[in-house]
């Protein structure tokens, strides 16, 4: 058996990591498998793109885990594609249904969860650490040891995540890291004086159609994004979901840490549906690759 090929992979996409984060350059190698399209890669994984290619070229076998399975629910045009301008669907209380297969826009947001220009006024020890990490090109980050994406992080990732929707729990499964996260809709507090978590603790309530969701209790051993923006234990997370259609939803986070930023911020991520398709099996290894990254 390959070292690098997980025992539970079936599917002509293998199961793997070396160590970083393979699922995205993999899931941009196979975007048209998945109807997807092409997206710029970040500087962070660039250099891996010849390697990862060869290698995931060379050990594709079989079918993938339903790639292409036409969904009943999805609206259709009249020529049998999925119609993502389509009115966003309701659950039977009436609120929009967030369920589905999502995939962040863009790749920019992972690499700077500002991108878009926000200002982001960081105090002296956070911004000391933010250029130590730019300058050495993340490469103590997190994900490279096979420690999962924390909230905004895997807000800002663009491997699919699947939304589950029920009547008082939103679930999250990403493809990346076989990881999960859960948002309780069912009334209950926020926790006081929570132990630090890697999604921290979350909870939403409904503001219309948007579903407001505030989190703490983030690890501070996690980062905002893969360029190393730093945050304390103060971190106090806000993230507003809104479905604007079908195929389209918008989710605004604002970071609220005054221990590391002298004030809030706010960033806007778009994320798209991939109609007819399901996450896949992808697992990190054993930092395989850890000593063989890139850095200044």
């Amino acid at each position: 058996m390959n070292p690098f090929l997980s025992p539970a992979s079936t599917g002509f996409l293998p199961s793997i990591s070396l160590g970083l984060d393979f699922g995205l350059v993999r899931n941009r190698i196979y975007s048209a498998a998945r109807g997807g399209k092409t997206l710029v890669m970040t500087k962070t994984f660039l250099f891996l793109f010849p390697l990862v290619a060869a290698f995931t070229l060379a050990v594709q076998t079989g079918e993938a885990q339903w790639l292409k399975y036409p969904d009943p629910g999805t609206p259709r045009t009249q020529d049998g594609k999925a119609n993502l301008t389509a009115p966003a669907p309701r659950t039977a209380g009436g609120k929009p249904d967030f369920s589905g297969i999502w995939q962040t826009a863009s790749p920019k947001y992972l690499d700077n969860l500002g991108a878009d220009g926000v200002e982001i006024s960081m105090l002296p020890w956070a911004a000391k650490l933010y250029a130590e990490r730019q300058a050495n090109e993340s490469a103590d980050r997190p994900s490279l040891h096979c420690i999962p994406h924390s909230i905004t992080d895997f807000d800002a990732l663009f491997v699919p995540k699947k939304l589950i929707q029920t009547p008082g729990e939103l679930i999250m499964l990403f493809e990346a890291y076989h990881s999960f996260r859960q948002i309780f809709t069912d009334g209950r507090p926020m926790l006081k004086d929570p132990d630090p978590a890697w999604y921290g603790y979350s909870v939403g309530k409904w503001d219309g159609d948007t579903l407001v969701v505030e989190t703490n209790g983030i690890n501070e051993k996690t980062w905002l994004d893969d360029g190393g923006h730093p945050h304390s234990d103060a971190l106090r997370v806000t993230e507003r979901f809104r479905r604007r259609d079908f195929g389209h939803m918008t989710v605004a986070i604002t970071i609220d840490d005054p221990k590391a930023y002298a004030k809030p911020w706010t960033v806007t991520l778009p994320w798209d549906l991939l109609p007819d398709t399901d996450i896949l099996d992808w697992v990190c290894l054993n930092e395989r690759d850890a000593a063989h990254t890139v850095s200044k």
